[in-house]
């Protein structure tokens, strides 16, 4: 296996986790390079399943060396609990887990203001202070990991913080954040995150020196990258390939293989437009056949049937090779599929994907509908599959112009068709 980048090309939640929980087996190290504990990625093996927010999924494999990099922002509290949930399942972590001493710091403050934020303008974040602490990182008012431990800095940056938070929180009605409470927060922070700080651009780069192989997971998906997505409902971080380089301080030629990951169908959580939305019975029978609730929040999903012009474009602007397709068994017994293959707006059929949100939400979806199938939860070998499975992946292969190389047709790593032997 070479290094490779695992990324979804939908409104994420598209199954990232397991494909990289399976990857993992064939690799040396996995970093994580964005976003924060608004990803949740499920594992489901030897029928426990295990739901990590900021840990690497490769955490679970024996041995693997999991980074955070410095383009994640870190929730120490939301780590803490994930070692805990780790240590309760005799994982052990110790030795093989690092935290980029570049990585910003998700405050208490910035909750509060993702929850002020939210409800004023209702994006449909995790209200779990993602946001604002990038935004704080773009404004240079961040507090990162390598700052803990230096007092005369924090005490000259906390006074400068405050006087921006504390308005805002007090025009809201909230109660106004204290230094002395901050000062606790950060000895807290500390005494968690002290084990595994590390310089990991540093170490990443003496594995690559050292020919170990790398496995990059993504979160969230390419349609709710900051500058790609549908903003702006849209996450704050970089989902796609170029968040690689810049979350982890590696060049574009240390990735050898992009692996795009989408659902058969679609779905969606939070606001925001989505062509293919199903508000009728069958977006509700995909939703409960899918399990399709927010790892994170628990939130319900919105579901839809596969839309071929955003899964194009996902795929096109993270420069993918192939696809791993997720929930492929939840259409089993579907008497007919159908694909979005372009939009009508504004009385024009459309096959690109239009940059602007409001645009968007005035797409109509137009459909090809295809022959359903009986059953593929279970098979093993591609051949084996229904001719109508084969012929549904066909067509999006011809649609995307990217070959559909895995194919997961259940929740366990051994539910998964490998058709290219030699991403192993």
């Amino acid at each position: 296996m070479v290094n490779t980048a695992i990324l979804g090309i939908q409104w994420g939640d598209e199954g990232k986790g397991k494909i990289v929980h399976m990857l993992s087996e064939h690799s040396d190290v996995v970093c994580r390079y964005q976003g924060g504990n608004n990803a949740g990625h499920t594992v489901i093996t030897e029928g426990k399943k295990i739901v990590l927010h900021l840990i690497p999924s490769g955490i679970i494999k024996e041995s693997k060396i999991c980074i955070i990099g410095n383009g994640v922002v870190v929730n120490p509290y939301a780590f803490k609990e994930e070692l805990e949930m780790l240590e309760q399942m005799d994982i052990d972590y110790k030795g093989r887990l690092f935290v980029s001493n570049r990585a910003n710091l998700i405050m208490p403050y910035h909750i509060k203001l993702d929850g002020i934020n939210e409800e004023s303008r209702g994006i449909g974040t995790t209200k779990r202070g993602i946001g604002p602490a990038y935004t704080y990182k773009y404004a240079r008012s961040g507090i990162r990991v390598c700052d803990l431990f230096e007092k005369e800095y924090l005490n000259r940056m906390i006074d400068l913080i405050l006087k921006d938070v504390n308005p805002v929180l007090r025009s809201h009605g909230k109660e106004e954040t204290e230094k002395r409470d901050i000062f606790n927060t950060i000895e807290e922070f500390k005494e968690i995150l002290a084990p595994f700080i590390t310089d990991t651009t540093i170490l990443i780069h003496d594995l690559l020196n050292k020919g170990k192989t790398v496995l990059f997971e993504g979160a969230q998906g390419a349609l709710l990258d900051i500058d790609f997505g549908t903003y702006p409902y849209v996450t704050s971080s970089n989902p796609t390939v170029g968040g690689i380089f810049t979350g982890l301080g590696i060049g574009p030629k240390a990735v050898k293989n992009i692996i795009g990951i989408s659902k058969a169908y679609t779905t969606r959580v939070g606001a925001g437009p989505f062509p293919t939305e199903l508000n009728n019975e069958t977006g509700e029978l995909i939703r409960k056949k899918g399990g399709e609730y927010g790892a994170s929040t628990g939130r319900p999903r919105r579901c839809g049937w596969f839309d071929a012009v955003a899964a194009r474009y996902g795929a096109m602007i993270c420069g993918i090779n192939s696809i791993a397709m997720t929930k492929f068994d939840i259409l089993d017994k579907f008497k007919t599929i159908k694909v979005c293959t372009a939009y009508e707006i504004d009385g024009k059929v459309r096959k690109d994907f239009p940059a602007n949100a409001a645009e968007l939400e005035r797409a109509k979806p137009i459909y090809e509908e295809y022959p359903g199938w009986d059953k593929t939860a279970g098979v093993n070998r591609y051949e084996d599959l229904p001719d109508n499975a084969k012929k549904y992946i066909k067509i999006l292969e011809d649609m995307i112009g990217v070959d559909i190389s895995i194919i997961s047709n259940g929740p366990d790593e051994k539910q998964t068709i490998i058709r290219d032997s030699n991403l192993l």
